[in-house]
Formats: structure tokens, sequence, C-alpha cells
């Protein structure tokens, strides 16, 4: 078997996907890339060929072992680069994962060796997300999407989603961060809601909203 970067790509979409939605199709994967139905179908019938992935007669998509196994790699050197950028580089958070999609690739063993030793396995990157964590597994520490927050409630940004670099930046512009505090003022019937973020009060809309994983603040 030849592992390529693209084979690598589409294994870690796939466990990153499953981590944020659970579930995952052709059209989930080929949202998280930005391919076209055809290319998914194709890169599907090779993965499966490799015995990477299996497909179900609903048309969801697990990993299997060995698939898991390259991903999970992949997204450890991911989670390391990233973290490598900002605590010792100083790059900007919102920037950090287009940076760790080109070096992912690329780094020996011996220096995600040495990076494990420098910053260790388990911290949060930049974004604030732990690897490996399921939306269950979020549900479970008692995080939620910012979105279900409860008019008059105060929550604190945990983790946001980390593919989409636009929304990251507006996401800094607004102040929301992971550490931040916000409180929820109001859900609106245009489908917003209403923040109070310190001094200043903001509308962040559902989709936006929806990617943002927050604890309430007791």
């Amino acid at each position: 078997m030849e592992l390529t970067i693209s084979k690598e790509d589409y294994l870690k979409a796939i466990a990153e996907a499953e981590s944020e939605e659970g579930s995952v199709i052709a059209a989930t994967i080929a949202r998280w890339l930005n391919v076209t139905p055809p290319a998914v179908a194709l890169a599907l019938r090779r993965l499966r060929r490799d015995k990477l992935v299996e497909v179900d007669r609903q048309g969801r998509i697990t990993l299997t072992k060995a698939g898991r196994g390259i991903s999970d790699k992949l997204r450890l050197r991911h989670h390391l680069v990233e973290r490598m950028l900002h605590e010792m580089l100083g790059i900007e958070w919102y920037k950090v994962h287009d940076e760790a999609e080109r070096w992912e690739h690329s780094i020996s063993e011996d220096v995600e060796r040495r990076l494990v030793e420098k910053l260790g396995r388990n911290g949060a990157c930049p974004h604030g997300n732990l690897i490996n964590k399921s939306v269950q597994e979020r549900r479970r520490l008692g995080l939620f999407p910012l979105w279900e927050a409860a008019p008059q409630s105060s929550v604190r940004v945990q983790s946001m989603h980390e593919r989409d670099r636009t929304l990251l930046e507006y996401f800094d512009r607004l102040g929301i961060r992971p550490g931040a505090e916000l409180k929820v003022l109001n859900r609106n019937v245009d489908r917003t809601l209403s923040l109070r973020l310190k001094k200043k009060t903001i509308n962040l809309g559902e989709a936006a909203a929806a990617r943002v994983w927050v604890a309430r603040v007791q």
C-alpha cells in the first residue's frame, strides 16, 4: 500500500469530522475538504481497497483500526505543530491551522518525539481543542455549542472549529477566543445571539455560534 498525502488528508478529515459532527458520509468529506463528490467517491474506493475505511449500507464512513492509526498519528503531528507555532514562535492563534496543514506531512519521527518531549501530548491547541475528543466526550465534560446557551447565562469559550480561517479571524476581531467570557443577553428572531463581551454588545449568527464550544460559568 502506498500512503500518499491525499490519503492521509482524507483519513484525517474523516476523523476530524467524526469529532465535530458525529456521523460521516461522503458529502461530509466533500464539504470538509472542498472537493467534488466524484473525487470523494474515487478516494473512498482506494481507501476501502487498502482496508483503511469501511462504508455501510447507509453510506456512513468509519475508519478501520489501520486507518485510525494513521489519522491519529497525523492529528498528533498537526496538534504539535500548531502548539509549536503559537507557543514557541508566537504565530497568531488564527493562523496556525493552515500552517500546520502544510507541516504535518513532512516532520520526521525525531522531530515529533522532540516536540512531545517539549510540549507534551495532552495540552490544548491554540483553538482550545484537545486531540481526539468526540462530540459526546465534550458534552460529558460539560461543554456545549454557544448556540445552545440559554439567555442570561454566562459562559466561557473553551474551543472552536479551526478549519475556517476567515471565521477565526472574524472571531479574533470580536474578541471571541479561548478563555473569553460571554454573557448571553438574548436569542433573537433573526437566529442570532446578542452577547456581552466585556463592555461591548455583539450579535453572532447561528452558523458561527454553533462553531464555538463553551462551558457555563458558575
